[in-house]
């Protein structure tokens, strides 16, 4: 098992989320003793009891001002298990962008209901994206399940309503657990209010849970950020050499390749890594590179490689297409619309693209696919794309970081939409 999980909070607005968050950090023991004087002098000061958890996320002015959180905020931690790397996602409608963001990498999304409130529409919003992102677990945090009397049957009813829905969603793993942040139950030490649970805390859920699957173990995707070619001096005259991240499998000298676009094969020559000693700095060549790697790839031709191009495994690429299938979510306060003119970000290629089709909107109440014209903030729908460029893409089902992209507005640089390619079926090579 991973000792490093990914893990990201979503929920309304006064769930409780930074409230979570704070208490999972304080009982882990992942706050420094003056951080937590400084929490209980504000709290005093504020009139906001002894201790207020919020405020040990909360790290934006305004957010504290508010009550709410605004941005995406990332905290470290670790136990005697594992690490963490979280992601605070704030709860207004409005900042879902944020949301799509901080659960885009992570393991496990957890949503915070209001027991006493039950499921709301930015429930099913955030279980629609957790779904989209294909989140590997969804924790559902029935938390202030002490402001309903630690009733069981409220508990009860809430996880049947979500569970129901991730079915609709395709979402396979949601694990219902009561807490209440700010009396403590259930978040790391197990509560002697809640007898008629007999599931892990929520930290013990997360100390045992799996991460994404290995994508060490894909087909070589090695999307090229940057052509090395230094011409200083007589041992690196002729090197030429592409840098990137391995976005996934493995490479090593020998391995037959693919470059595309432009379909060209050859064969890999040699996997060099940058090394940094105290005292001085070179190349270390030879051994096998894995995917999240970031190395430089010598081929054995001299082919014409750019920024933009990925060297695939020869024996499984996926081609390329300049038509693509897709959800996105939509993030800008301008609707987006057929005939919409945008820039799509995808690995280290960008290039224009049209809208060519709005294939519907999914419904909050039904999850299913409504007929749409158009895209507003917030939605999430299916949109057909044809683009000036070939792209090297896979299906985001297969692919992660070949099967997803950014639309972005040619005029101000703005991110318009993240997505997610539903079906791409590259032309063999």
């Amino acid at each position: 098992m991973s000792t490093l999980l990914r893990l990201a909070t979503a929920g309304s607005v006064d769930d409780g989320k930074s409230t979570l968050v704070g208490r999972l950090l304080h009982d882990c023991k992942a706050i420094l003793a003056d951080q937590i004087a400084h929490v209980q002098h504000v709290s005093s000061t504020r009139g906001a009891g002894d201790f207020d958890f919020a405020l040990l996320t909360d790290g934006l002015r305004a957010e504290r001002e508010q009550g709410i959180t605004i941005d995406v905020a990332y905290r470290y931690f670790a136990t005697d298990k594992r690490s963490f790397i979280l992601a605070d996602c704030p709860g207004h409608v409005q900042y879902t962008r944020n949301t799509v963001t901080g659960a885009s990498t992570a393991d496990v999304v957890i949503i915070l209901v209001d027991a006493r409130h039950g499921v709301l529409e930015q429930t099913r919003r955030h279980l629609a994206v957790a779904g989209l992102l294909r989140v590997p677990h969804v924790v559902l945090a029935v938390n202030k399940i002490d402001l309903v009397n630690y009733d069981e049957a409220v508990f009860t009813g809430i996880a049947k309503d979500v569970v129901d829905l991730a079915d609709q969603l395709g979402i396979s793993d949601v694990k219902a657990i009561p807490v209440s942040a700010l009396a403590g139950d259930n978040v790391v030490d197990r509560s002697t209010r809640t007898t008629w649970y007999d599931g892990p805390t929520l930290l013990e859920f997360l100390e045992n849970a799996d991460g994404r699957d290995d994508i060490s173990s894909q087909p070589l995707r090695f999307p090229v950020q940057y052509v090395i070619r230094p011409q200083t001096d007589d041992e690196y005259r002729d090197y030429r050499g592409y840098a990137g991240t391995v976005a996934a499998g493995k490479v090593s000298a020998g391995d037959s390749v693919i470059v595309l676009p432009a379909g060209r094969r050859t064969t890999v020559a040699g996997v060099d890594r940058a090394v940094v000693t105290s005292s001085a700095a070179g190349v270390a060549s030879g051994g096998t590179a894995v995917a999240g790697e970031a190395v430089t790839i010598r081929l054995a031709d001299n082919l014409d490689v750019a920024r933009g191009s990925v060297i695939v495994a020869a024996e499984s690429s996926p081609g390329t297409r300049r038509e693509l299938a897709s959800t996105v979510a939509w993030l800008s306060d301008r609707p987006l619309t057929v005939g919409a003119r945008v820039l799509i970000k995808h690995t280290t290629t960008t290039a224009q693209a049209i809208v060519t089709k709005i294939g519907g909107a999914l419904d909050l109440d039904t999850l299913g696919v409504i007929d749409a014209t158009e895209l507003n903030l917030n939605d999430i729908g299916k949109v057909q794309l044809k683009v000036a460029a070939p792209l090297a893409a896979d299906p985001y089902s297969s692919n992660a970081i070949t099967g997803s992209f950014l639309l972005i507005d040619a005029h101000d640089g703005w991110t318009l939409a993240a997505g997610m390619i539903d079906d791409v079926e590259g032309e063999p090579l």
